[in-house]
């Protein structure tokens, strides 16, 4: 037998050897990451809002006390809100229902009143003056009052309706004579009205009714004259209702069978 011994096997040197510290890299604050810019994920209502936004709100809220669109109630609420807010979205609404420093003025819409009277006044009347001696004379309905209009009313009467006419000038004079008779002015609500007749042993009565305040562009009616033992009387009232129109509060006007 042999004396020799087979040698063991040296095992094979495996690398566990962890990598040394010095050779990892050490984060750079050079190297962080920009904030990510307002995309769709993060919309720009969402970002921080700095002081000087809140300054900016601030000062467009007093400007808006100076202005009269806002209180001091609803100012000093606004105030506290900007500068509790840290957002965008959170300054927003406190201005939303104010318009830009710089910007101009909305317009005014036009009255409604001013655009129904603006299609009664033009045209051209059938005629200038009525006269009633012993007798009458009458005036409504849908007619053209002229620029001058002459009545004249001796032991009779006369009645003028401009309730639903149409007026050949934006003003129209009204010439009424009244000798021993009377005369009856009645306009709709809305018009302006100058009486400036003289009466002797007479009068020119306005009544309490003139007492209404003048629209938009509507006409204006002047009416002067003389009344000698008679009158001249003029008076505001509303149009007539249509046949069938409904009263204030009620039903339908209608005959019944």
């Amino acid at each position: 037998m042999s004396d020799e011994r087979p040698e063991k096997a040296t095992p094979e040197k495996t690398s566990l050897e962890k990598p040394s510290l010095e050779k990892a890299p050490v984060p750079s604050a050079e190297a962080a990451p920009a904030p990510a810019p307002a995309t769709a994920e993060t919309p720009a209502l969402a970002m921080r809002a700095s002081d000087a936004d809140r300054e900016r709100v601030v000062d467009r809220l007093r400007d808006a006390v100076a202005e009269g669109r806002l209180d001091m109630e609803e100012f000093e609420e606004r105030l506290e809100a900007a500068y509790k807010s840290r957002t965008y979205a959170e300054l927003e609404p406190l201005t939303r229902d104010l318009p830009a420093p710089d910007a101009a003025p909305a317009p005014l819409a036009q009255a409604p009143a001013a655009t129904s009277w603006q299609s009664r006044i033009g045209g051209t009347a059938a005629s200038s003056s009525a006269v009633a001696i012993m007798s009458g004379f009458q005036r409504k309905g849908h007619w053209t009052v002229p620029a001058q209009f002459n009545a004249v009313a001796f032991w009779g009467g006369g009645e003028l309706d401009l309730r639903e006419a149409d007026f050949a000038a934006r003003e129209v004079v009204i010439t009424c004579v009244a000798i021993m008779g009377g005369i009856e002015i009645t306009v709709p609500p809305g018009v302006e009205v100058d009486v400036r007749g003289i009466g002797v042993m007479g009068g020119f009565d306005q009544g309490r009714s003139l007492e209404n305040r003048p629209e938009p562009g509507a006409p204006r009616v002047i009416v002067n004259g003389l009344a000698f033992w008679g009158g001249v009387a003029v008076k505001v009232k509303e149009p007539k209702r249509p046949k069938g129109d409904k009263k204030p509060g009620g039903g339908a006007i209608r005959k019944e069978l």
